[in-house]
C-alpha cells in the first residue's frame, strides 16, 4: 500500500520565544517519555554551502526582482553528538528558531527578530499563549556547541519530508546522541525555492543533500564513517532509498512512514538495496480508503527488495504526520480522535526505541538489539495491540548484479564466471555484462590486480557470451602470452583474425610467435 505525498512543513511560525528561568530548573523529561542513554549530548549548527549547484538564478524565483549575494546551495546542518558533561542545555524554542535562517545566512538581527515575533504569534494562535510559551521554554538535553566526548560514533543522517526543517529530528537526534550516534539534518529545500516540489527533481534534490551531509561528516573527528545509517520520515524516508542505492557506504536504513510513490520508486534497482531496512508506518488503510485516493497498490518496492533483510513495523496509533515530533508537538488537542495524545506518543515512544536497536543490530553489531528485534513487539514491552512486527529475511546466495557477481567469484573462483553469470542472469534479466565491460574488466585483472589467470578466465567467459567477438579473443590471445602459453596464444589471435581480417594487433602477434603458420 501507498500512502500518498503530504507536504508538511512545521510553519516557520515555530521560532524560539525568550523566557526568563531560573537556572536551578530541572530538565524537563524526554518528549514521549524517552529516557536519556548514559552520554551528555551537544549540538551545534553549521552554515555553509554547496557550491557545486545553485540554488537562487539572476531572478528571485519568489519576488522576480534581481538575486543580491551568493547563489550556492545553502545547507544549514544541525548535528547532534556525544558530548562531555557540563553547560546549560539548550530550550526547544532553540531549535525552533534555527527556521528563520536555514535558507537565508545573511539576514540582520532585526530581520531575524521579525520572523521570530511573526512566528510566535501564529504559534500562540494555533496552540494559545500559554501552551506554546511552555512548550518552547522546554529544556531539552543538547548543550549548544559542548566539547566532543572522546571516541569514534556511528554516523545517522536525516531526511526530513516535504519542506520539513532541519529540527525535525531534534528529539530523536538528542535520544540517539545520548545512545551514542552522531546524527546529521538539514532543511528539505526545494531545488530553487524553500518549499520542495515532490517530483523527480524533488528526489534528485533531496538525494544531493544527504550525500552532501555525508560528505560533511567526513570532517567530523568523531564521526566513525565506515558505520553510516540515513534515516528519514514522509518524502525523507524515501529519498533515504535513493541515497542507499547509489551510495554503499550506507549501511542501514530508516523509513519513517516514508512516501512510496510507485512513479518514483519504480526507478529504484531492487537488487542494490542490500542493506538492512527498517520501515515503521502508520496504521494500514482499507482498500476502500485506498481506492477514494487513487493510490496505485500494484507496486511497492518494500515487497520487490529481495536481498536486504526488512523489518516492517505498524504503529496502530499512529498517523503519517505523527511520526515527526516536531508535528506532534504543536498538534491541538482537536487533531486526536480514535487514539488520544497519550497513546500516540506513546506509539512515538516505541518507535524511537525501535530505531536505536536496530542501529545498534546493524552498526554496533550488538547482540542485544538483535535479540529485540528477533522477539514480538509483546516481549519486548510493548504494549499489546500497539505495534505489529514483520521480518522478511534477505534471499541466500549471490545478488544478481555487479557487485553480487564479483563478490562471488572471489569466492568461487572466475573459472566459474559462465555458469554464475546465467545464474544471475535469470534472477534478475537486467543484469547483463556487455563486451566492453568483460573486455575492460579482464584487462583490469591483468594489469592493475596483476591477476593474469583471473584475466584469462574472464576473457574466456566474455569469448563464451560473445563468440562472435575479435577484440575479446585477441585480448584473450595477450593474457594467454603473459603466462608464455604460446600455442592457446597463437589459437586465440587465429580466431580474433578470422572474426576480423583487419586486426592488426592479432596478425602482428602471430607473425611473432608463428611465423610460418602466419605466413600461410
Amino acid at each position: 500500500m501507498s500512502p500518498p505525498v503530504v507536504s508538511f512543513a512545521t510553519p516557520l511560525a515555530t521560532l524560539f520565544i525568550a523566557i526568563a528561568l531560573s537556572s536551578a530548573a530541572h530538565a524537563d523529561p524526554g518528549f514521549a517519555g524517552l529516557q536519556p542513554g548514559p552520554l551528555a549530548v551537544g549540538w551545534k549548527t553549521v552554515q555553509q554551502y554547496d557550491a557545486s549547484r545553485t540554488y537562487r538564478g539572476t531572478i528571485d524565483a519568489v519576488t522576480g526582482q534581481p538575486v543580491q549575494g551568493e547563489r550556492a546551495r545553502p545547507i544549514q546542518t544541525l548535528i547532534w553528538y556525544p558530548a562531555r558533561k557540563g553547560g546549560e542545555p539548550v530550550r526547544y524554542g532553540d531549535y525552533l528558531r534555527t527556521e528563520a535562517t536555514d535558507e537565508a545566512f545573511d539576514l540582520t538581527t532585526a530581520q531575524v527578530e521579525a520572523r521570530v515575533a511573526t512566528a510566535r504569534k501564529e504559534l500562540e494562535t494555533r496552540l494559545g499563549a500559554g501552551p506554546a510559551a511552555a512548550m518552547l521554554a522546554q529544556r531539552m538535553w543538547a548543550v549548544r556547541d559542548a566539547a566532543p566526548a572522546a571516541g569514534k560514533y556511528p554516523v545517522v543522517l536525516y531526511a526530513p519530508g516535504v519542506g520539513g526543517p532541519g529540527h525535525e529530528p531534534a528529539d530523536l537526534g538528542e535520544y540517539l546522541a545520548s545512545h551514542g550516534y552522531i546524527v546529521i539534518a538539514s532543511r528539505n529545500l526545494g531545488a530553487r525555492t524553500r518549499m520542495l516540489v515532490p517530483d523527480t527533481e524533488g528526489v534528485e534534490t533531496q538525494m544531493r543533500d544527504i550525500q552532501f551531509l555525508l560528505s560533511h561528516a567526513r570532517s567530523l573527528p568523531q564521526a566513525d564513517m565506515t558505520q553510516v545509517a540515513v534515516a528519514g520520515w514522509s518524502w525523507g524516508g524515501m529519498t533515504n532509498v535513493f541515497a542507499a542505492e547509489r551510495d554503499q557506504r550506507i549501511r542501514a536504513l530508516i523509513s519513517l512512514d516514508g512516501t512510496r510513490e510507485p512513479e518514483q520508486t519504480r526507478r529504484i534497482d531492487r537488487h542494490r538495496i542490500t542493506v538492512p531496512w527498517l520501515y515503521i508506518q502508520r496504521r494500514p488503510e482499507t482498500v476502500a480508503e485506498l481506492s477514494k485516493k487513487g493510490i496505485d497498490t500494484s507496486f511497492s518496492l518494500l515487497n520487490e527488495v529481495a536481498y536486504a533483510d526488512v523489518y516492517q513495523v505498524v504503529m496502530q496509533p499512529m498517523q503519517h504526520a505523527d511520526f515527526s515530533s516536531a508535528a506532534l508537538r504543536e498538534a491541538n488537542p482537536g487533531y486526536f480522535r480514535e487514539y488520544s495524545r497519550a497513546e500516540v506518543e506513546q506509539a512515538y515512544h516505541w518507535t524511537a526505541r525501535y530505531m536505536l536497536q536496530f542501529l545498534n543490530a546493524t552498526l554496533k553489531n550488538d547482540a542485544a538489539g538483535k535479540a529485540f528485534l528477533g522477539k514480538a513487539p509483546a516481549e519486548n514491552g510493548v504494549p499489546r495491540h500497539l505495534a505489529l512486527l514483520r521480518h522478511t529475511p534477505a534471499r541466500p546466495g549471490p545478488v544478481p548484479n555487479r557487485e553480487g557477481f564479483t563478490a562471488a567469484l572471489a569466492q568461487r573462483g572466475f573459472g566459474h564466471a559462465t555458469e554464475l553469470y546465467r545464474e544471475l542472469n535469470q534472477r534478475n534479466k537486467a543484469f547483463v555484462l556487455s563486451d566492453h565491460e568483460i573486455n575492460s574488466w579482464g584487462y583490469a585483472l591483468l594489469r592493475q590486480a596483476g591477476n593474469v589467470n583471473d584475466a584469462i578466465a574472464m576473457f574466456t567467459f566474455g569469448t563464451t557470451l560473445y563468440p562472435d567477438n575479435a577484440n575479446l579473443f585477441d585480448s584473450l590471445g595477450e593474457a594467454q602470452e603473459h603466462t608464455g602459453n604460446t600455442a592457446a596464444a597463437v589459437t586465440s589471435y587465429r580466431r580474433s583474425l578470422a572474426l576480423d581480417p583487419g586486426n592488426v594487433n592479432a596478425a602482428t602477434r602471430l607473425a611473432t610467435l608463428a611465423p610460418a603458420q602466419a605466413s600461410r
